[in-house]
């Protein structure tokens, strides 16, 4: 698997590795994104919910900005990194056609330094404009999917929690 991985990595050339680099720190704030929906934010919500329960008053000024800084306090923490990854996201394609230029430019500097009749010297230029245009499309379309639907859980948490907060009132 390794093997194969640098064999591919070579073949892009070195914004393939870029494009590597975009996409790890990418899915590592899916990866904490993810745990934080299942592990951290339960608890959180628990604790507000605990905190509202024990409330005598539930109708006051200042019991309701208590409660409204509570979910503008789970707002910030749900979308925290969201904004991050999909500007992640949407420089993978951009990585992808940078390749595809630095590719385009190797393919041409063959063809003025060895003429165009041999096609194997191009063949190398050529993959190296097109895996990173490729893998850059490939990142963006996960990527895109991936923020899509974190970005709907985030909302949905967020309004279960202003509606379990507003219902005990």
């Amino acid at each position: 698997m390794t093997a194969f991985l640098s064999h591919f990595m070579a073949q892009g050339g070195p914004i393939l590795w870029w494009l590597g680099a975009v996409v790890a720190v990418c899915w590592l704030l899916v990866v904490e994104r993810v745990f934080f929906l299942l592990f951290t934010f339960p608890e959180q919500r628990k604790v507000w919910l605990e905190k509202w329960q024990q409330r005598d008053d539930h109708d006051s000024w200042y019991a309701k900005t208590m409660r409204d800084g509570w979910i503008s306090e789970a707002h910030l923490q749900l979308n925290q990194y969201l904004n991050f990854i999909k500007v992640l996201v949407a420089i993978c394609p951009m990585l992808g056609l940078l390749g595809t230029v630095t590719g385009m430019i190797s393919v041409f500097d063959v063809m003025a330094n060895q003429g165009s009749s041999q096609p194997k010297l191009m063949a190398s230029g050529i993959s190296l404009a097109t895996l990173p245009t490729m893998a850059g499309m490939v990142a963006a379309l996960a990527g895109m999917f991936v923020h899509a639907r974190l970005a709907k859980v985030c909302r949905r948490k967020e309004h279960n929690l202003e509606k379990a907060l507003r219902s005990q009132s």
